[in-house]
């Protein structure tokens, strides 16, 4: 997960986003710069950029004659830009409207950086993470059908929560459980 602003700007250059694509596998600046058809002087000007930001290392060199060749490999096999560097504010979620947009996209930050802060530990360790995820598709024939199947899963969200909430169980382990329901993108809202 890329936190900080500059990685964040430098991970979502359009050259250097084709690179880290290109990185799954190590590749030298010359191999590189014939796959994306860019000069290799301008490659390597990216990768020492990319490489700055820790987004890629080296992989293996190999020496030629009196060159080094450096292979490097994208650190990650996927990236997601955290939301701060992007503006979603944290204490959205604290008192925020449950009905705004915000609110909503508060609660997807605070997924994106507690489920990859612990699935980056959780590998770590060679150990699964136990999450589960629910995602399915509801068209409702009228606005006041949306309303009533909001009041209705709140309900029963509630009632398993209580059903299955021990307070007081010594071995216990907090789970969070977040809900959202948005229009698909392209359809009106």
């Amino acid at each position: 997960m890329i936190a900080d602003p500059a990685t964040a700007v430098v991970a979502l250059d359009p050259v250097r986003a084709r690179l880290l694509a290109e990185l799954r596998e190590p590749a030298s600046a010359a191999t590189l710069a014939a796959r994306v058809g860019l000069a290799r002087q301008k490659v390597n000007y990216h990768l020492r950029q990319l490489e700055a930001h820790g987004l890629v290392e080296v992989a293996e060199t190999r020496v030629w004659g009196g060159l080094t060749e450096r292979l490097l490999v994208a650190t990650a096999a996927g990236y997601v830009v955290a939301p701060e560097p992007l503006g979603a504010e944290r204490d959205q979620v604290r008192g925020g409207n449950q009905l705004s947009a915000a609110y909503l996209i508060a609660l997807a930050a605070r997924v994106v950086r507690e489920v990859g802060a612990l699935a980056r530990r959780a590998a770590r360790a060679s150990r699964p993470l136990p999450v589960f995820a629910l995602d399915t598709e509801i068209r409702f024939a009228a606005p006041g059908d949306r309303a009533a199947f909001a009041d209705e899963l709140a309900a029963a969200v509630s009632r398993l929560a209580a059903k299955y909430h021990d307070e007081g169980a010594p071995d216990g382990r907090w789970q969070r459980v977040m809900v959202a329901v948005h229009p698909r993108p392209g359809d009106a809202a």
